[in-house]
């Protein structure tokens, strides 16, 4: 099969066209003729050498990947969606996704929801299952003090994971803010069902917030940034309140009050998805299917494309990741041939 290597630690072009061997299936692994994968922020930190592949998983980054299953034993008891071979699944990876075969634990594929082509469903894995995990499990949106009427504050809305984010926590009914980068990325936010998106550059997200939750604040905090924003954050949170980390693009040290912590009841937590086991991504893709994919289906929910480009071009695509222009999902497709 063709497949996209890191042929050394580096820029965007050490990531060249070769060939490799098949995947070899695991034990409740099926193989997916890959037609689509997502290029996603973890990728680029594996190609820099700062994100190594968990013991067991392929060097080949790619985390997301949509297509056709075409191999593997499907175990009816670990088959909670009833898959079989020829169907049309997306699937979350540990890596192995830039390449035109992939194999991925049946228990993380999903199937693709009606409507959807590959090029769209392979943009949801990655994001959804990283914005179920973190912001509705681990920093348990809706079942806080707030309770039903809770609020997020999604760093980075423009992003991927922030689409995402804001476009699940609205169509569940929750009040949304996102902070951006440009005027344009704001209103963009908006258009995806943020309440109000704020201008970091521009504009105090923590004045913003209190001004529009009655000097309360916000109850849960998506940090993709840490460094000296936690803080600040901190301030941001209504009493209760948690942030939930899944990056550190602004640094990974950040001095903090603890006697706020203590006194006003908040939570500072965070988690990374690629080495959390199999059971662990099984549960949030039931989840998923139960209270997400209706609205995929609906339309509700939409995913978010900037730009596809022929997996031979990865290059580019990771270039154009890191310029941070984009809204949305950048994605790969396999389908044209390379």
């Amino acid at each position: 099969m063709k497949a996209i290597e890191i042929t050394e630690f580096g820029d965007p072009d050490v990531l060249k066209l070769a060939e490799r061997p098949t995947p070899q299936l695991k034990a409740g692994e099926v193989l997916i003729k890959v037609a689509a994968s997502g290029v996603n922020r973890p990728d680029v930190f594996q190609r820099k050498g700062g994100y190594a592949p968990p013991p067991g998983a392929s060097d080949l980054p790619g985390l997301e990947v949509a297509g056709e299953i075409v191999g593997g034993t499907i175990d009816e008891k670990h088959n909670p969606f009833g898959l079989k071979i020829g169907d049309r699944v997306c699937a979350l990876l540990a890596g192995g996704g830039y390449a035109e075969l992939a194999a991925a634990p049946l228990a993380q594929c999903l199937p693709v929801p009606a409507g959807l082509s590959d090029v769209e469903a392979a943009s949801l894995p990655e994001t959804f299952f990283t914005v179920w995990s973190n912001v509705f499990e681990r920093a348990y949106l809706g079942a806080g003090e707030g309770g039903a009427n809770e609020t997020l504050l999604v760093q980075g809305g423009s992003s991927g994971i922030g689409v995402t984010a804001i476009q699940i926590a609205h169509a569940l009914g929750f009040r949304v803010f996102a902070t951006a980068g440009t005027d344009e990325k704001c209103r963009a936010c908006e258009a995806l069902g943020a309440e109000r998106a704020i201008n970091y550059k521009s504009e105090d997200f923590v004045e913003v917030i209190k001004s529009l939750t009655n000097d309360r604040g916000v109850d849960v905090i998506l940090d993709m940034v840490g460094g000296n924003y936690v803080p600040r954050e901190l301030t941001a949170l209504a009493d209760g309140g948690r942030i939930v980390m899944i990056a550190t693009l602004g640094g990974v040290k950040a001095e903090l009050n603890l006697a706020e912590i203590l006194r006003r009841r908040l939570t500072l937590t965070g988690s990374t998805l690629r080495p959390r086991p199999v059971e662990f991504k099984a549960k949030i893709a039931a989840q998923l299917k139960e209270r997400v994919w209706p609205h995929l289906e609906d339309g509700r929910i939409k995913p978010v494309i900037y730009k596809v480009f022929p997996a031979a071009q990865a290059a580019e695509a990771h270039a154009l990741m890191e310029s941070s222009t984009h809204v949305g999902k950048i994605m790969l497709s396999w389908d044209a041939g390379v």
